[in-house]
């Protein structure tokens, strides 16, 4: 089921099946609810949410500006409109930062976290490549379109996987570029709250794939490390769209936390 709802128009798709606590996915910037198929059709015993971060997909962006906590309230403003007491939250990249700020401010909602894909700890090298990419995404040029999906995905998989390629270009083609520059200008400067993170007190699980150049294993560990009592796997031969191109693996990794942390 495909609807709106809540005061900032969110664009979302739930799939109820059951009483228990629902599976909240966050995509990650410039892409939309449907990156997350390979995991609605696994988690098809589940009842599972999945949506539009304003500025993408269907959902409009209605302010001039954008913070983590405009995206953060509007996940809260979407399951209080559903009803949904308690949910199991996973986010990837940009949602992983919506994730991590959602949890320090209400921690009772959440029965599990995951964090896929997040940034932590940019080293100054690692600031000026984004910095440089923000450059050349105000020029809205379309090699900067190839060269995210160069880093999301193995030459291998982009081989082999043609129709996948144009799916996600496709998504990234369409944005609205206004609105996802905005995103992007707060990912590209987002600066980490350690103080934050240090008030996360569900049971939380950080993934990253193993040849992820923008969120590496080593800022996921370090992440973990700074979240009391949360675990870090890493996902084999994976890169930053790890979700779909190693999703049976990223899939039964999700899983196990999750029904782990369902009672």
């Amino acid at each position: 089921m495909s609807s709106t709802a809540d005061s900032f128009d969110t664009s979302y798709s739930l799939q109820k099946i059951n009483r228990n606590s629902p599976i909240v996915f966050i995509h990650g910037i410039g892409l939309n609810k449907e990156i997350w198929t390979p995991q609605i059709n696994f988690f098809k015993d589940y009842t599972t949410l999945t949506f539009d971060l304003l500025g993408h997909g269907k959902t409009p962006l209605k302010k001039s500006s954008l913070s983590i906590k405009d995206f953060s309230d509007q996940l809260f403003s979407l399951i209080n409109e559903l009803n949904f007491k308690k949910i199991h939250l996973i986010g990837f990249s940009l949602g992983a930062l919506i994730a991590r700020h959602f949890a320090s401010e209400h921690n009772e909602k959440l029965m599990s976290l995951i964090l896929h894909g997040s940034i932590y700890k940019r080293t100054e090298e690692q600031k000026k490549m984004i910095k440089d990419r923000l450059e050349n995404v105000r020029v809205n040029n379309q090699s900067t379109k190839i060269s995210a999906l160069n880093r999301w995905f193995s030459e291998d998989f982009i081989k082999k996987n043609h129709d996948t390629y144009k799916k996600i270009y496709s998504m990234l083609e369409k944005n609205d570029h206004s609105s996802f520059l905005k995103s992007y200008e707060l990912f590209a400067n987002y600066i980490d709250d350690e103080s934050m993170v240090k008030k996360i007190k569900a049971k939380t699980l950080v993934t990253t794939g193993e040849n992820d150049l923008g969120s590496t294993p080593e800022m996921s560990k370090n992440l973990s490390k700074l979240i009391k009592g949360s675990e870090f796997i890493e996902i084999k031969s994976g890169k930053h769209l790890c979700s779909i191109e190693c999703a049976d693996d990223v899939n039964i990794v999700f899983k196990k936390f999750i029904d782990k942390n369902n009672g």
